[in-house]
């Protein structure tokens, strides 16, 4: 009888099977955990170089040098702001040698609203175009049995928002950086913002459309209506007086109302600074009523004419030949193209001892729709 076949045999030699199996499973667990670590490894160094680059080579390593020359070098820029550092008071120095608030206050700074109110598209690209049409497919009534001529060809418009890169590239000393008793770096982005949302704000009222948005108050005006007017071209309405709102002013706020179409209606607002609103909130009606009514609810934009109204301290004040009072569905009638959100970039390499930011936007803007933004002029 052959011992190798009896059961007992072959349960012994698959007993030595399993071990051998559950051996090798080890060993294949090691070996994936030796290469786990030194996965971890790689990442904790290229986490290390991506955000302070290695001059030199660690042992087994090479230096990456087109990524640092690039990435480091090439995109430093020289401070266009006079730098953050403790050596002199108003610099920051005020930060350095006490101990401070963890919050700095800011003098509060007139952020336009237009970008709440108009229309934003993300782009993937710099050169933006929109088509408008601007005159609709003709059309005809015929009998049954009567032939169907060609109705007239639908107009385009091409609309290119002119674009420019907004940019800020602030410095503080790494010292400041140091002693500073709140978050400089979050702070300082905080500005950059703030900066960005005025600078942008005042471009979307009266840019130059010159390397910068084109605002809708440096669009042609005239007071010929809708039909009759050049495409892009806005229409406005005289106050009735060359240096203020004129004897009616309640009377020209209606007419400048109705002048926009009742489609624009559904969604339009006036559109003035704090300087003008304090004139038209003491308009009063016939029997003494104000034409300005306060937001019942919080949250909600006070109202003018049962329109609301929108504070942009980049509107000019009333002033002889002025556009101070826009009214009209922004929605429509202006579009913003930006490319990217802000990006800020920290350099602490290209001019130590200072630590850059620097932060670029780029945006664009034009007038989309000008029958859907009216204008009140100072004019007799």
């Amino acid at each position: 009888m052959d011992i190798s076949t009896t059961p007992a045999a072959e349960q012994l030699e698959a007993s030595f099977d399993i071990v051998a199996r559950q051996d090798q499973a080890d060993a294949a667990i090691a070996a994936l955990r030796t290469d786990v670590d030194e996965v971890k490894g790689r990442l904790d160094r290229v986490s290390l170089a991506a955000s302070r680059p290695a001059l030199s080579a660690a042992p087994g390593e090479t230096v990456d040098a087109a990524r640092f020359v690039d990435g480091y070098l090439r995109h430093g820029r020289e401070t266009e702001v006079k730098s953050i550092s403790g050596s002199a008071n108003r610099d920051g120095g005020y930060a350095v040698p006490r101990h401070i608030d963890a919050l700095i206050a800011r003098e509060m700074t007139g952020i336009s609203p237009i970008r709440a109110i108009a229309q934003v598209v993300q782009t993937g690209t710099a050169g933006y175009r929109k088509l408008v049409a601007t005159g609709g497919t003709a059309s005809g009534w015929v009998s049954e049995t009567a032939g169907r001529p060609e109705t007239a060809t639908p107009q385009f418009e091409e609309i290119v928002p002119p674009t420019g890169e907004l940019y800020a590239n602030p410095a503080a000393s790494q010292a400041m950086l140091d002693d500073a008793g709140f978050d400089l770096e979050a702070w300082l982005a905080g500005e950059i913002a703030q900066e960005f949302a005025r600078a942008e704000g005042a471009a979307f009222i009266h840019g130059s459309g010159i390397e910068q948005p084109e605002g809708f108050l440096n669009n042609p005006a005239t007071p010929a209506r809708d039909g009759s007017r050049p495409f892009r071209t806005l229409q406005y309405i005289g106050s009735g007086s060359s240096d203020g709102l004129g004897s009616a002013p309640a009377d020209r706020l209606l007419d400048l109302v109705h002048t926009l179409k009742g489609g624009h209606r559904q969604g339009a607002a006036f559109v003035m600074n704090s300087a003008t609103l304090a004139e038209v909130r003491k308009l009063k009606t016939v029997d003494g009523a104000f034409l300005w009514q306060p937001g019942l609810v919080e949250g909600q934009p006070d109202r003018l004419l049962g329109y609301p109204v929108v504070e942009a301290e980049d509107m000019p004040d009333i002033a002889a030949g002025a556009f101070p009072v826009a009214f009209g569905n922004f929605r429509n009638g202006y579009l913003i193209a930006e490319r990217t959100a802000t990006q800020i970039l920290r350099d602490p390499y290209t001019n130590k001892p200072f630590v850059h930011f620097y932060a670029t936007k780029r945006v664009g803007g034009a007038v989309l729709d000008s029958a859907a933004i009216k204008l009140l002029k100072i004019e007799a």
